[in-house]
């Protein structure tokens, strides 16, 4: 599936045999290339771990905020690409931020819910939905950081 990185949907023969949004026309439908984003994303994401690193129930903010918190990286740049992908415009520019961040994911290792991120790409492409994500992901970010930040 990584052969897929940066590619466009679907053109990646060894990856037809996982999607599952495919069209009847072969047209690169909202929903394959989401599929495709979160495949590939995935595929790095799992690259030389053995446990799984799709975890249902971790949204990429919360999954972003254990990345945050384990000092591994400096916050401030954490706090910036999260930024970044959350300000994305575009699906290829979204996935480029995550890429990104999902390379610093596997390096903790902490795993996200893909079937949650593939749903979030699908609403990122439909201009009426893309705040509710960006404002899921703020809310499981910034909430649990205020969380522990009050602890400490």
């Amino acid at each position: 599936m990584r052969r897929g990185v940066g590619r466009e949907a679907g053109s990646v023969p060894e990856m037809w045999g996982f999607y599952r949004m495919l069209t009847a026309t072969g047209r690169a439908s909202e929903k394959l290339q989401a599929e495709h984003t979160a495949l590939t994303l995935y595929a790095v994401h799992q690259q030389s771990i053995s446990d799984s690193m799709h975890r249902p129930g971790v949204g990429l903010g919360r999954a972003l905020l254990r990345l945050r918190q384990s000092g591994t990286f400096s916050v401030d740049a954490v706090d910036r690409r999260f930024n970044a992908a959350a300000t994305a415009t575009s699906l290829d520019e979204a996935s480029y931020h995550l890429r990104g961040l999902v390379r610093q994911l596997r390096g903790i290792p902490q795993g996200l819910d893909y079937t949650r991120l593939f749903q979030d790409l699908v609403a990122w492409q439909v201009p009426e939905q893309i705040s509710t994500v960006r404002r899921r992901w703020g809310r499981d970010y910034f909430t649990g950081r205020d969380q522990t930040e009050k602890a400490i």
